[in-house]
C-alpha cells in the first residue's frame, strides 16, 4: 500500500470500515492527539486517531497562535518547562516546521507609566529569554537577539503606540504560528503519511484501556476496536473518559481587529497588566490582516462547552489594558471578531488559573486507559514522546524509538516557486505549489471573496487533502475565516459549492 498525506471522506470511508484492531487507539484529534499519532505511526505502530468532531476543534484552534520560548515559565521558577519550551520551540524553527513557525517581534513601549524597576525586570527578563534561546541550540538567525529600540523604531514597528514620553521599546523575540490550526492538520497529515488512521467525527464511548466502541457521527454506524492502549488526548475533556481525573480549566480570550485599527504593526505590541508582574496582553499581528488581541487567564468552571465564550468583564479587560499604551483610544465598535478557548490545566487546589503550573502529566485509569493532560501547545511533540513512551513501557509494544525531533511535516521541505502570493507560501510552504496545481475547480486563483487573501483553490484543498467535510471545517479551521463573521458569511457559499463537489 502507498501511504500518502492526503486526507478525505473517500479515505476516512475506507479505512473506518476496515479498522477493527490496532496498536494504538488515540481519542482526541488536537494538538496533543495528532502529535501522538504522529509519534506512534513512525515508530512503526499502527495507528487510528478518532475525534468527535474536526482536527483542532477545541482548545488547539484557539491559541495565542504562539510558540513560546518559556520566558514567562523561566520567571516563576518553572526552569524545567521554560527550557523544554525554548527546546521544541527550536525543533518547530529549525527541524519540523518552520514553514509555520516564524520568528515575531514583541515590542514594550517605554511609557512614562511604566516604572524603572519595572523597565529592568522586563530586560532582564528578555536576556534572560536570549540564555534560554542558547541553551536551547536556536542560532540568532531564526530568532534575533533582544535589544533596545529608539522611539522612532517602536512607533514604526507599532504605529499607533502612544508617542507622549515614548522613551523607545525593549524589543524581543519569540515563534509565532501562521496558524495553531494548521499546524494540527499538518501534523495530523504528516501521521497519515506514515500510516495513521485519521478519522474525524467518529466518537469514542465505552472505553477502556483495550478497546472503544466508535461511532461515526456522520452515518450513526458503530463498531469495537480492540487495541494494545488508548490513550485519552481529548484536553479539557478528558474526565469524559476518564471520570477520576480532575481538572481546572482557565479561559483565555483573545479579540480580534483590523490590522488598521493598529496602523498595520509589523511587531507585537506587548504591554505590561497594571498591578501583575510578568502578566502582559498582547496586540498580534496575523494572517487576512487581522491583528490578534490576548490574552485573559480566569477561573472556568462548570460543564464544558464545545465553543467556549468570551466575557464581557473579559473584553473590557483586554480593551482597557491595550488602551493604556496607545495614542488613540480603541472601542467594542472596533471588534471585528472574538474567541475564547479552555487551557487543560491540572487541578493543584486553591490559587489563580494564572499560577497554575502549565506542566503536563501522564496518568494511567483503573480500567487501564492512559491519559495525557495539561501541557502547552508549544511541547506538544514532547508530551507525545512522554505518553508514547511509557506506553510502550506498560503495554510491551515493540517500535523503533522516537523519531519526531527531526522529523519535518508536510510542507516544510521542498523548493518554493517564484510567482506565488506570499499568503498561500506562509500557509502551505512547499506544498503551495501543489494547491494550485492540484485544483480541478473554475478559477482556482481568484479570492473566495473580495478582500479575502484565500484563494478558491485553497477551499478545494482543504475538502480534497487536508480531511475537511464542512464548510464550517473550511472556514473555522482549515481557514480562519470565520474569525470575522461578516468574512465567514461572505465565504460561506463558496465553502458549501466545495464541500458539495468533494
Amino acid at each position: 500500500m502507498t501511504l500518502s498525506a492526503t486526507l478525505n471522506a473517500a479515505r476516512r470511508a475506507r479505512e473506518l470500515e476496515s479498522l477493527s484492531a490496532v496498536d494504538v487507539l488515540v481519542i482526541g484529534g488536537g494538538i496533543t492527539g495528532a502529535g501522538i499519532a504522529l509519534d506512534a505511526a513512525s515508530r512503526g505502530l499502527s495507528v487510528a486517531l478518532v475525534d468527535k468532531h474536526d482536527l483542532a476543534f477545541g482548545t488547539s484552534r484557539w491559541s495565542s497562535k504562539l510558540v513560546h520560548g518559556g520566558l514567562r515559565y523561566l520567571a516563576s521558577g518553572n526552569v524545567g518547562i521554560a527550557r523544554r519550551s525554548a527546546v521544541e520551540r527550536g525543533v518547530l524553527m529549525t527541524r519540523t516546521a518552520p514553514h509555520l513557525v516564524k520568528p515575531m517581534p514583541q515590542l514594550v513601549p517605554l511609557l512614562p507609566s511604566m516604572s524603572a524597576a519595572d523597565r529592568a525586570l522586563v530586560r532582564t527578563g528578555f536576556r534572560a529569554g536570549d540564555g534560554l534561546r542558547r541553551l536551547a541550540g536556536t542560532p540568532a538567525s531564526v530568532l534575533p537577539r533582544s535589544r533596545r529600540v529608539s522611539a522612532a523604531r517602536a512607533a514604526e514597528l507599532a504605529p499607533t503606540v502612544a508617542r507622549a514620553g515614548l522613551a523607545g521599546g525593549l524589543l524581543a523575540y519569540d515563534g509565532q504560528l501562521i496558524d495553531d490550526a494548521r499546524l494540527v492538520t499538518a501534523v495530523a497529515r504528516t501521521a497519515a503519511l506514515h500510516g495513521a488512521r485519521v478519522l474525524t467525527y467518529v466518537g469514542a464511548s465505552r472505553v477502556t484501556g483495550d478497546s472503544a466502541l466508535l461511532t461515526d457521527m456522520r452515518t450513526g454506524a458503530t463498531l469495537t476496536v480492540r487495541a494494545r492502549t488508548v490513550l485519552n488526548a481529548t484536553g479539557v475533556w478528558a474526565g469524559e473518559v476518564d471520570p477520576a481525573l480532575t481538572l481546572r480549566p482557565s479561559r483565555g480570550t483573545h479579540l480580534v481587529f483590523d490590522a488598521a485599527s493598529f496602523g498595520n504593526p509589523t511587531a507585537a505590541l506587548t504591554i505590561p497588566i497594571p498591578g501583575e508582574r510578568n502578566r502582559f496582553v498582547f496586540a498580534m499581528p496575523e494572517q487576512l490582516g487581522r491583528v490578534y488581541l490576548g490574552l485573559t487567564d480566569e477561573d472556568a468552571p462548570g460543564p464544558i462547552p464545545d465553543e467556549p465564550q468570551p466575557t464581557a468583564g473579559e473584553v473590557q479587560f483586554l480593551l482597557d489594558t491595550v488602551n493604556t499604551a496607545l495614542s488613540s483610544a480603541l472601542t467594542h465598535n472596533d471588534i471585528r471578531g472574538t474567541y475564547a478557548g479552555l487551557r487543560p490545566l491540572i487541578d493543584t487546589g486553591a490559587g489563580r488559573t494564572a499560577d497554575l503550573s502549565r506542566d503536563h502529566a501522564v496518568i494511567e485509569s483503573a480500567d487501564g486507559v492512559i491519559s495525557v493532560v495539561g501541557g502547552k501547545l508549544t511541547e506538544y511533540r514532547h508530551m507525545a514522546q512522554d505518553v508514547l513512551d511509557q506506553a510502550v513501557v506498560k503495554r510491551g509494544l515493540v517500535g523503533a524509538p522516537c523519531r519526531t525531533r527531526n522529523l519535518p511535516l508536510v510542507g516544510a521541505l521542498g523548493a518554493v516557486p517564484d510567482g506565488l502570493p506570499a499568503s498561500l507560501v506562509a500557509r502551505y510552504g512547499a506544498e503551495a505549489a501543489d494547491v494550485i496545481a492540484a485544483a480541478t475547480c473554475d478559477r482556482p486563483t481568484d479570492p473566495v471573496a473580495d478582500g479575502i487573501d484565500v484563494l478558491r483553490a485553497e477551499f478545494e484543498y482543504a475538502v480534497t487533502h487536508e480531511g475537511a467535510l464542512t464548510a464550517d471545517d473550511i472556514l473555522d479551521r482549515r481557514t480562519r475565516i470565520g474569525l470575522v463573521a461578516e468574512d465567514r458569511e461572505r465565504a460561506l457559499a463558496t465553502a458549501e459549492e466545495f464541500v458539495a463537489g468533494g
